[in-house]
C-alpha cells in the first residue's frame, strides 16, 4: 500500500539556554533537578556551558545519591507485593490448593511471594491448601517502595540494603546545577561576531562589535599525528647502542639471497633440516642464482658507511689491500664441505652446485655478514659490524613466533677474543636496554663453536624466552675466505621482536608485528621515553 503524500513533519528543535534565561528573569535561582526534571543531564550541562561561557549566568555543581526503583519494584508499586498478591488469592477463594497457586498470582509470585505471606502470619497450611489467618493486611512494602519512588531517598539503611539485596532499588547519582545570574545576563544571547573581515575594518564596525570570546578551557580536536612503532622505537635504540660502540651498519637490501651466502658459505652442509621446504622459503622463478661476484651497489654502499669508521683509526703505514678472487672462495667453499681442509675433515659428501645456488627468501641477516666478513679479508683488520632488517622463516605462527621477523645482527672481529668476552658484551649490550637478567644456555650451531643460546625474563609470560643466539664462528667458515687464522670473530643475531615485548608489556608477538597489530596501541605509545637513572 503506498503511502500518504504530504509534508514531513518536523519537530520544533527545544532552545533550552532560552529557557534558562526566561526562567532566571522569573526567579533568581534555578535548580536544574527541580526546574528541569525531564531534560538528562549532558543536555542541561551543554546549556548552561553555553551561557556561562559568555558570562550571562553561574552556577554550583551538586552530586546527590537517589534510591531509584527496578522494574521489579515498580511493579510492586502498581499492582502490590508478591505477598500481598498470595494473601489476595487466599482470600478471594477461602480455600486455595497449593498447586493452584501459581495460576492465580504467577509463577514468581507464587514462588517468593509464598515464604514471605507464611513468614507475616497472613496464611497458613491447611492439608494440601492454603488458608487465612490474617482478615486485614497492610502491605509494608507497597507502602515503603511508593514513598520511595516519591521521595528518591530511604532513611533506614537496613531496610535499604535489604531492598538492594532483593534487587527492588539501586543506588543512583544525580548530578544538579544551582544557576544564578552572570554579569552579563540578559533576556536573549546577543549577537557574536566569529571574524574580523577586511569590511569590517575599513568601515570602522569592529570597534562596536561583540566579538565571541575565545574558550581557552574547551579541549581542541584531536590530531591524527603520526605515531611510532614500539619496534621502531627500539630499533633506533638498538642502533644508538651500536654507533656508541664503534659498529658500523652493514648493508642489507637483499631479501632474496643464494644457498651460498644463506647456507654453504656459512660452513651449513646441504642436508642440515634448516633447508628443507618446511624450514626455509625457496623462491622458484628465477630457478637459481649465478655463482658469488662483484656486487658493485652493495659495495659502494658498504664503502661509505665505512668511510666516517676509517677517520676514526690512523694508519703509519697504507697497507697493501688484497684483491678478492670469488672463483677461489667458492671452491674452497666447496673442498671444505667435501673433503675437508683448512685442519678440518669437513662432512665428506657430495657437495651440489645446483643445492648451492638455489635462492631462498634469506633465514637470517648472518648471510650479510659473510659476504662482509669476506670483504674484510682484503685487509684483515679489527672490525665490528652491525645489521638490523627482516628475515623469513617457514614457521608456524603463535605468541612468540612470526613466519616474517626482525634480526639484530653483529659482528666483532679481533685478535685474542674469548668466550667469556662475549658474554660480558651480551649482558653490557642489554643492561643499556634495560633488560639486566640474562641466561647463557650451551647450543649448536654449524657455522659457531662454541655456540650460546640467550634468554630474557618476560614479566608479562612469566617466563624465560629466547632472545638470540651467539658465538665464535669457525675456523671452517673463516679460514676459505682469506682471514688469518688467529683472526677470531664473535657472531651474535638477536630478535628485535622480543625485546621489545619484554620492554613493553606484549605477551602476543602478532600485536607487534602483522595483521592484528591494534593502531590504538601504537599511537597510545610516546614517541620518546623518558628512562630514569
Amino acid at each position: 500500500m503506498p503511502a500518504p503524500r504530504g509534508p514531513v513533519p518536523v519537530l520544533e528543535k527545544r532552545d533550552l539556554p532560552q529557557e534558562v534565561l526566561n526562567l532566571l528573569d522569573e526567579k533568581p535561582t534555578v535548580h536544574t533537578s527541580e526546574d528541569f526534571p525531564d531534560v538528562s543531564q549532558p543536555e542541561i550541562k551543554a546549556a548552561i556551558d553555553k551561557l556561562r561561557s559568555r558570562s550571562m549566568l553561574q552556577y554550583e555543581t551538586s552530586d546527590t545519591e537517589q534510591v531509584v526503583l527496578t522494574a521489579e519494584g515498580k511493579g510492586i508499586c502498581d499492582e502490590g507485593s508478591h505477598e500481598y498478591k498470595v494473601w489476595d488469592a487466599v482470600r478471594q477463594s477461602g480455600r486455595l490448593p497449593i498447586k493452584e497457586l501459581p495460576s492465580h498470582v504467577g509463577a514468581d509470585s507464587a514462588k517468593v511471594g509464598q515464604g514471605n505471606a507464611f513468614k507475616n502470619k497472613w496464611i497458613k497450611k491447611d492439608g494440601d491448601a492454603l488458608v487465612l489467618l490474617a482478615k486485614e493486611v497492610e502491605d509494608q512494602a507497597r507502602i515503603t517502595l511508593q514513598n520511595i519512588q516519591e521521595t528518591k531517598t530511604l532513611g533506614d539503611a537496613k531496610l535499604l540494603a535489604d531492598l538492594r539485596k532483593r534487587k527492588l532499588v539501586t543506588l543512583s547519582k544525580v548530578i544538579s546545577y544551582t544557576v544564578t545570574k552572570g554579569p552579563k545576563y540578559a533576556k536573549e544571547i546577543p549577537e557574536e561576531i566569529t571574524d574580523l573581515t577586511a569590511d569590517m575594518l575599513t568601515s570602522g564596525a569592529w570597534e562596536t562589535a561583540n566579538f565571541k570570546p575565545y574558550n581557552f578551557n574547551s579541549l581542541g580536536a584531536s590530531q591524527n599525528a603520526g605515531a611510532l612503532h614500539p619496534l621502531n622505537k627500539v630499533r633506533t635504540e638498538f642502533r644508538n647502542i651500536f654507533f656508541s660502540q664503534g659498529f658500523v651498519e652493514m648493508p642489507t637490501g637483499h631479501f632474496v639471497e643464494s644457498g651460498f651466502w644463506n647456507f654453504d658459505a656459512l660452513f651449513v652442509p646441504q642436508q642440515h633440516p634448516a633447508r628443507d621446504m618446511q624450514d626455509t622459503f625457496f623462491i622458484s622463478d628465477p630457478a637459481k642464482a649465478d655463482k658469488p661476484g662483484p656486487d658493485p651497489e652493495t659495495e659502494a654502499q658498504m664503502d661509505a658507511m665505512e668511510a666516517g669508521s676509517r677517520k676514526l683509526f690512523a694508519t703509519a703505514t697504507k697497507k697493501e689491500i688484497k684483491s678478492r678472487d670469488y672463483e677461489q672462495y667458492w671452491n674452497n667453499v666447496k673442498e671444505v664441505h667435501q673433503n675437508g681442509a683448512f685442519g678440518s675433515v669437513g662432512y665428506r659428501y657430495p657437495w651440489s652446485e645446483d643445492e648451492c645456488l638455489r635462492l631462498v627468501l634469506r633465514t637470517h641477516t648472518t648471510a650479510v655478514s659473510t659476504w662482509v666478513l669476506h670483504r674484510l679479508a682484503e685487509d684483515p683488520r679489527p672490525a665490528r659490524y652491525f645489521s638490523i632488517d627482516r628475515v623469513f622463516r617457514n614457521e608456524t605462527v603463535d605468541a612468540t613466533h612470526l613466519a616474517e621477523f626482525h634480526q639484530i645482527e653483529g659482528v666483532i672481529a679481533d685478535f685474542g677474543l674469548t668466550l667469556g668476552g662475549l658474554m660480558k658484551f651480551l649482558e653490557d649490550f642489554f643492561s643499556k636496554m634495560g633488560i639486566e637478567d640474562l641466561r647463557f644456555k650451551p647450543a649448536y650451531n654449524p657455522y659457531t663453536e662454541p655456540s650460546m643460546e640467550v634468554f630474557g625474563y618476560h614479566v608479562g609470560l612469566k617466563k624465560w624466552v629466547e632472545i638470540g643466539n651467539s658465538g665464535m664462528f669457525r675456523p671452517e667458515m673463516l679460514e676459505p675466505m682469506g682471514l688469518p687464522k688467529d683472526l677470531r670473530v664473535y657472531g651474535f643475531g638477536l630478535s628485535l621482536e622480543r625485546p621489545t615485548m619484554i620492554k613493553y608489556g606484549v605477551s602476543n608477538i602478532r600485536e607487534l608485528l602483522g595483521h592484528k597489530v591494534d593502531l590504538d596501541f601504537i599511537e597510545k605509545n610516546a614517541a620518546v621515553r623518558l628512562e630514569k637513572n
